[in-house]
């Protein structure tokens, strides 16, 4: 039978959920004891009764992944954005924020950072003071408040999300409780009834919250976000130390201006990124603690190449 061509939508263990351009959903296994495939690949496929079988993954643009010393854990591939959703009460891992940004700019997908309980005056006005270093580097911030009993809360500013949204396909990350899941609900109405659609298909019951799922925001299907399960740990051994100044803007802007061509930005003399880490208040200055997030990750990932 000829090989048809299909979006993956969700996937559990070596079974996947696709989508054909004419917007039927069906399941697929892939060929081989491992399945290669993650939500956002565009794969050909082939029709076997009432299922089908995953031949070949498509090339992709980019792909989203962790990696420890353990393992490596992909999100999604094909992605326009990641859209970095963080709550003002707990308070957030800044480190967490910036490995997801920095995962986020080594594969070239756009970030957006969304800061959750704006309706906290306090905690709130304190994580936004925390985030202006991540302003002045140009990055998007935008504010919620997010109430998952209030279907009708923040529709302004879950309007101007969908509107950076729009015809992109962006994946929504974030630690477990910042508000991932009540901000897909509210974009996707649908998105709680095809998540049980998918999971009875699936047959993944109780892993619902722990795997990761496409869904449509408009019925012209030309703006899509994927939820991802929530993280406590960003492991990024995946990148050489050597290039993380690279991935990180503030840093990389004076990066070129040190003495040495390899420098590590750590300790020495005519470093262009330490000179401007000891100008605090000027236009470009890198803060302390952006560089020390720079240091322990260049330290983490030094170690775990011997």
């Amino acid at each position: 039978m000829p090989l048809q061509t299909g979006r993956v939508v969700a996937s559990h263990g070596r079974h996947v959920w696709i989508e054909t351009p004419e917007g039927r959903r069906l399941i697929c296994h892939a060929r081989g004891k491992k399945s290669q495939t993650v939500v956002g690949d565009v794969v050909w496929w082939q029709a076997s009764e009432d299922e089908g079988t995953i031949e070949q993954v498509q090339p992709r643009r980019n792909l989203l992944y962790r990696q420890d010393e353990v393992r490596t854990k992909s999100f999604a591939a094909n992605l326009d954005q990641v859209l970095v959703v963080l709550a003002a009460e707990p308070e957030f891992s800044e480190s967490q924020l910036a490995r997801a940004l920095i995962a986020a700019q080594a594969e070239k997908i756009a970030p957006v950072i969304a800061l959750n309980k704006s309706d906290l005056a306090g905690p709130f006005a304190r994580a936004w003071e925390r985030l202006g270093p991540y302003r002045d580097m140009g990055y998007t911030v935008v504010p919620l408040a997010l109430k998952p009993r209030d279907p009708g809360s923040a529709t302004t500013e879950v309007q101007g999300l969908i509107d950076i949204m729009q015809g992109k396909t962006t994946l929504v990350l974030g630690p477990s409780g910042a508000g991932k899941s009540t901000l897909i609900n509210r974009m996707c109405p649908d998105a709680q009834a095809l998540t049980n659609e998918i999971s009875t298909a699936l047959q993944s019951g109780r892993h619902t919250t722990t795997s990761t799922r496409w869904y449509w925001v408009d019925a012209a299907k030309t703006t899509s976000v994927i939820d991802s399960p929530g993280f406590q740990e960003f492991g990024l051994h995946h990148i050489e130390p050597k290039h993380l100044a690279g991935l990180m803007p503030d840093l990389q802007a004076h990066a070129d201006h040190c003495k040495f061509y390899n420098c590590t930005h750590l300790h020495e003399p005519g470093c262009g990124v330490l000179a401007a880490l000891s100008a605090p208040g000027l236009s470009g200055a890198i803060s302390r603690q952006r560089h020390k997030i720079y240091s322990d990750l260049f330290a983490e990932l030094s170690q775990s190449r011997y």
